[in-house]
């Protein structure tokens, strides 16, 4: 029977019990509103461990002042009968004063990789993310955590915190989960109307043609991004954030696209911001 848990000393003692018997323990760290994306996360540390923990909280530092904090999807009922269907042996939902009690004042920083891609109009963000993720690994103690490929630059961030912290858990990266269209799959998805929904395909057709040109042989990366850019403007119900080809590695710009490629874009359509990623690979 899955258990739902609240308090961070009850997950403590549970996962040292898990511990002692032995147990291989999988880290699903969401903040609901679950897709088949989370899903797909789910069943993979089931597959692979002996129990599994999904951590549904929505983390108030990851967001900026003008961000959707307030307004972003909570289904806690529907999270909850999807992971029981999937049999996720604990959901760990905390509230907001239990992870960040009155006088809490440390945060992690990982300071290159931040400073690329979303990291530029979301100043902060990165820093909640790390924080958060690092209090659910002391919390839980996971052998492995799964994350999806979508939030790229987010999974490049926290493999790079568990190196540089000698941290135990080893983190396994999923492939993006999408849309039978190609839209991957999000749970601000929701927040799109019809026609909003529509343009969201704008996201992959930039990627789809970013592949097309580098794998037919372009290495310029000016050429590939104006390219980029003429299909974007086609769509009048976007405002593009970025539209970037970069190291995989380091998040750098490429002056030459003659190795691996990422292919990263943001936009918002309406009041929601999307992102998607694709990594070309020589």
């Amino acid at each position: 029977m899955m258990l739902v848990i609240e308090k961070i000393q009850q997950i403590k003692e549970l996962s040292a019990r898990w511990k002692k018997e032995r147990k291989t323990i999988g880290l699903v760290p969401t903040m609901g509103c679950l897709h088949d994306g989370h899903l797909s996360l789910i069943r993979k540390s089931r597959e692979e461990c002996d129990v599994t923990v999904v951590s549904i909280f929505v983390n108030p530092t990851q967001f900026g002042p003008k961000e959707d904090y307030t307004a972003y999807p909570r289904i806690f009922e529907q999270d909850c009968e999807d992971c029981e269907n999937d049999k996720v042996d604990v959901i760990f939902a905390p509230s907001v004063e239990e992870i960040y009690p009155d006088g809490f004042q440390t945060s992690v920083s990982v300071k290159l990789l931040q400073n690329h891609l979303c990291g530029l109009s979301r100043p902060g963000h990165f820093d909640g993310v790390a924080t958060i993720v690092l209090k659910l690994f002391n919390i839980v103690s996971p052998h492995k955590a799964y994350f999806g490929e979508k939030d790229y630059q987010q999974l490049q961030i926290i493999k790079r915190m568990v190196n540089d912290m000698n941290l135990d858990t080893a983190i396994v990266d999923m492939p993006i989960v999408r849309e039978p269209d190609g839209v991957a799959m999000s749970s601000r998805n929701k927040y799109l109307n019809p026609e909003d929904r529509g343009s969201a395909k704008i996201l992959r057709k930039i990627i789809k043609e970013a592949e097309h040109l580098i794998i037919n042989g372009e290495i310029e990366p000016e050429t590939v991004l104006s390219a980029l850019h003429k299909i974007a403007k086609k769509e009048k119900n976007i405002v593009v954030d970025y539209i970037s080809l970069c190291d995989p590695d380091t998040l750098e710009d490429l002056d030459s696209l003659e190795k691996d490629v990422l292919v990263a874009v943001a936009v918002k359509i309406g009041n929601t911001r999307l992102i998607d990623n694709m990594v070309i690979r020589r």
